[in-house]
């Protein structure tokens, strides 16, 4: 079987590397450079537990799968790459700055418990205890045992090197010009070095999987545009260790020092712009509930785009056009969800059955509420 991948980042990767150590024919065609994208731009949170919310169960409940998923995924990845992946198993902190903010975690810590989540409520003692430097005039804190975190970056870099090493080739700055098909299947890609036959075709192009002219609707994906930044601590004796969730920003430390700040949500297209009023947005949601992070030299800023769906669910699986497998609109959880996407969809493009994990999320539950409305 030949299978043509449109998009290198971390979802086109890990699933051409699950099919590639499977035998198959896997050439990933990436526009720009392999895992420079909204893969690169991301913070790493691997934050199932936490980020669960109220009408999102069935996301809730793949992200969990997805996040017990990762820990011997990061192995099995880190054993065929070479390349240390940066779990990290602190968990994550959830602080509230005044009443209104504990009010709110409390809601949401009631029902994230009803989903079987373990979480902990501290008071302001407790959370300073765990992170000193938290503003001292704290309302409280939920704890997270459960959520970890990865190095985004490292995590690109292993795929690549694990994609190659099984096999897989990967062709960098090839732009899809188009989706070929024939007798109403998917046949091929073409880029500007040609047409390339393929028997499957992965759409997993992140923000901009919506743009493709197809003969079917195109997946609703749309960019959300996220301003970041990184503030550099004393590696030796870090501001932070823990990931911290405030009203406001989040706070995510790697062990090199770096200290990740995001992420505005801005719905302004393919806007690269670095603005004034983002950067202060997250300095300042920041320094509320760190604020030594005054002192603390900005390293970098940078723009990334989630792949927004309608629902903010991914949409994954089999399209109406036979050959097209959809693997996009991961919103904000694309390294997250990597490893049961990868498994899945591996498993739906090698049997010819959707998997029955990623069932719910196919292209199709957009014309089912269509119909409803």
């Amino acid at each position: 079987m030949t299978i043509a991948i449109i998009g290198g980042g971390v979802i086109g990767l890990a699933i051409g590397w699950r099919l590639a150590q499977r035998g198959a024919a896997v050439t990933i065609f990436e526009r720009a450079t392999a895992g420079q994208g909204s893969s690169n731009a991301a913070a790493g949170m691997l934050a199932a537990a936490c980020e669960t919310e109220p009408g999102e169960a069935a996301l809730g409940a793949l992200n969990r799968a997805s996040l017990a998923l990762w820990p011997d995924f990061a192995a099995e990845l880190e054993a065929a790459s070479g390349i240390g992946v940066g779990l990290r198993r602190e968990g994550t902190l959830l602080v509230a700055l005044n009443r209104d903010d504990a009010a709110k975690l409390r809601h949401d810590m009631a029902f994230q418990k009803s989903q079987g989540i373990a979480l902990e409520w501290l008071t302001p003692a407790e959370a300073r205890e765990r992170e000193p430097y938290l503003a001292p005039g704290l309302a409280g804190a939920v704890f997270s045992p459960g959520d970890i975190q990865v190095d985004n970056r490292r995590v690109v870099a292993a795929l690549v090197e694990a994609f190659l090493r099984a096999g897989g080739v990967l062709h960098d700055h090839a732009p899809i010009e188009r989706i070929e098909t024939a007798q109403g299947r998917v046949c091929g890609v073409a880029t500007p070095d040609g047409m390339h036959p393929a028997d499957t075709v992965v759409l997993a192009a992140g923000a901009w999987s919506g743009a493709f002219d197809l003969p079917i609707a195109s997946p609703p994906v749309q960019p959300v545009k996220g301003q970041m930044l990184a503030v550099r601590m004393d590696a030796a004796a870090p501001l932070l260790r823990h990931v911290v969730w405030a009203p406001r920003a989040y706070l995510v430390p790697r062990a090199d020092g770096r200290l990740i700040v995001g992420a505005t949500v801005e719905e302004r297209g393919f806007d690269t712009r670095i603005t004034a009023g983002g950067l202060y947005a997250l300095l300042d949601g920041a320094w509320r509930a760190l604020p030594g992070i005054e002192e603390l030299p900005v390293i970098e800023t940078w723009v990334g785009f989630r792949p927004g769906s309608r629902d903010d669910a991914p949409i994954l699986g089999p399209s109406a056009l036979p050959g097209l497998q959809f693997a996009t609109g991961h919103h904000r959880n694309g390294i997250l969800l990597t490893p049961v996407t990868a498994d899945a969809m591996a498993a739906t493009i090698l049997s010819g059955q959707a998997d029955a994990r990623i069932a719910g999320f196919g292209a199709d539950r957009f014309d089912r509420l269509r119909s409803a409305a």
